[in-house]
């Protein structure tokens, strides 16, 4: 299976990010921000947000001088005796704190062997998640999370992956000619979020973005009642946005 390559602003930052905890964590003593921005070549605009989103995450910490010194989530992972286990909780922990700055269900997904699967999510009493009412597996053209999945492969494996799965129609809104799926899927730019506005299921609103680590093709996508529709376009920049430390928990 061939991957387009189209690098996202959240890849780019995760790249950035692991750089500059590389150079960290080989200073035991701390570096200063204008060391750091030496050694990794990043302009201040870019470094710092990447700072303030490493000191939410406990990737760093900012000692009394201004130096920054490896953080506890990053000494916790190092020293963690089942290391599978210390990131996945890391992981929701993050998706926790996605879930509450959206106010919305979020999932994370992975394409994997041909098929997708929904591998972590977060919810909550007032964000609840989408009712499966038909497999993942089989509902790709209909969902978010299956158009942005499909969206990083190549057209060889979309069309496998069509050809597998019919194209049911899941309610009226949903696209079932596979042609008019294939154009969308290439029209769709990488840095924006696929939507998905009851196509899977009436009344559920979904959205999703990117978060592809190294070779497995993987999506985060975060899901609304048709009530919230209205915070629906905001609600997906702001996943956008905040991708990268999701991805970094994938990535670290």
């Amino acid at each position: 299976m061939a991957l387009p390559h189209h690098p996202t602003d959240a890849h780019q930052s995760v790249q950035h990010a692991l750089r500059i905890l590389e150079i960290v964590s080989r200073r035991g003593t701390g570096v200063g921000e204008a060391d750091l921005a030496r050694q990794s070549g990043l302009r201040p605009a870019e470094l710092t947000p990447l700072l303030r989103m490493l000191r939410r995450e406990g990737y760093v910490e900012q000692v009394t001088d201004g130096a920054y010194v490896t953080g506890a989530s990053l000494t916790r992972l190092g020293s963690a005796h089942d290391r599978a286990q210390a990131l996945r909780e890391k992981l929701r922990h993050t998706l926790g704190g996605l879930r509450d700055t959206l106010g919305a269900a979020v999932y994370v997904s992975r394409y994997v062997d041909g098929e997708i699967r929904v591998t972590d999510f977060a919810d909550g009493p007032g964000t609840p998640k989408v009712n499966e009412w038909v497999d993942f597996r089989v509902s790709a053209h209909a969902s978010a999370v299956g158009k942005s999945l499909l969206g990083q492969l190549d057209l060889d494996a979309r069309r496998d992956h069509l050809s597998r799965h019919k194209m049911a129609r899941l309610t009226s809104r949903t696209i079932t000619n596979e042609r008019v799926l294939l154009n969308n899927l290439d029209a769709q730019a990488p840095t924006v979020p696929v939507l998905d506005l009851q196509e899977y299921a009436v009344g559920t609103v979904c959205a999703a973005v990117p978060i592809t680590a190294g070779a497995t093709v993987g999506s985060l996508a975060l899901s609304l009642p048709v009530a919230d529709a209205h915070r629906l376009r905001a609600a997906a920049e702001t996943l956008n946005r905040r991708a990268a430390p999701v991805l970094l928990s994938l990535a670290i």
